[in-house]
């Protein structure tokens, strides 16, 4: 889910109301008025405050797609992402936040449940080693409540029906892939994926400013290449993610047990957001593994590079 935070906190999300001091006014909020769709949408990606962040938890199904072939089930997913959401202040545009985030997505036997660490890729008959989705950071850029040119933020997506409020959004992504070389705008190998995030919240909670936040539920769906620990090499096809949760009003606890313990046990350091002055470059499934492979060649020596 690296991309959800980082899209949605750059569409705009910014917060006048809840990072100001003091008790806020008991009123309605007005997804017209722009510093109250900051506010909207705010409510959707964070916690009580910058101190108590929020917790993010989705569970679903990992396909693999190639041509000629009948899609294959690979994996169940697990996945979470916790978040702080600091204040920003800019003398033009006004006071808004930023979120600062982490997030794990593990993948799971599709049968037994269990975290596989060693997988038989059906596709290559090659049993590689599994790197589950760890990115630290995942952060997003501030944003306030009016633009860099005077524009006034707005929540175009967003749509009432009856007691909910649903607010999609889709990210086309394409950009140079960070496992490839300096030549990609003639060869191609770009990173060529999207994902689509579905919200849902209930309008009385979403809109009641007497509330720090609300615990929406949400629907992801991620269309990528392969993952490169698949070691799938040129072979044409895709990986589709579909799955769905929500924000967790207790927190890291109300976690399903598969996700606590693997995170207490390998990755600790995702049990609680990062630092409120976090200025890392994000991290994606592409850099890390870049990250993890490059460390563990290095250690290796020179006879680790493939073919050798």
């Amino acid at each position: 889910m690296a991309i959800l935070n980082k899209l949605i906190a750059a569409a705009g999300i910014a917060s006048a109301f809840t990072l100001a001091a003091g008790p806020a006014q008991a009123r309605t909020l007005d997804p017209d008025v722009p510093e109250d769709a900051i506010e909207i949408a705010k409510r959707l990606q964070c916690g009580v405050s910058a101190d108590e962040p929020a917790v993010y938890h989705w569970s679903g199904n990992i396909y693999g797609r190639s041509p000629g072939i009948r899609d294959k089930l690979l994996f169940k997913g697990e996945g979470m992402n916790i978040r702080r959401c600091v204040e920003v202040t800019d003398a033009d545009r006004g006071s808004g936040w930023r979120m600062i985030s982490r997030e794990v997505m593990l993948m799971l036997d599709p049968e037994t449940g269990e975290v596989i660490d060693r997988w038989d890729n059906p596709y290559t008959g090659e049993t590689v080693d599994v790197m589950q989705i760890h990115n630290d950071p995942v952060n997003g850029r501030p944003n306030f409540p009016r633009g860099a040119d005077g524009s006034l933020y707005t929540l175009d997506s967003l749509r009432e029906e009856g007691p909910f409020v649903f607010m999609p959004f889709e990210a086309p992504l394409f950009y140079p892939n960070p496992l490839a070389g300096d030549y990609q705008q003639f060869v191609g190998n770009e990173y060529h994926a999207m994902e689509i995030f579905d919200f849902a919240a209930l309008k009385d909670e979403l809109y009641d400013s007497t509330r720090p936040t609300a615990y929406p539920i949400i629907s992801w769906v991620r269309i990528s290449p392969w993952a490169p620990w698949m070691e799938m090499g040129s072979r044409p096809g895709q990986m589709v993610f579909n799955a769905m949760g929500r924000k967790l009003p207790g927190g890291f606890e109300d976690l399903p047990d598969v996700l606590k313990k693997e995170i207490r046990t390998n990755y600790p350091i995702y049990e609680s957001a990062p630092p409120k002055d976090d200025m890392r470059p994000n991290e994606t499934t592409w850099t890390k593994f870049k990250l993890l492979t490059d460390e563990a060649r290095t250690k290796a020596g020179p006879a680790s590079t493939r073919g050798e």
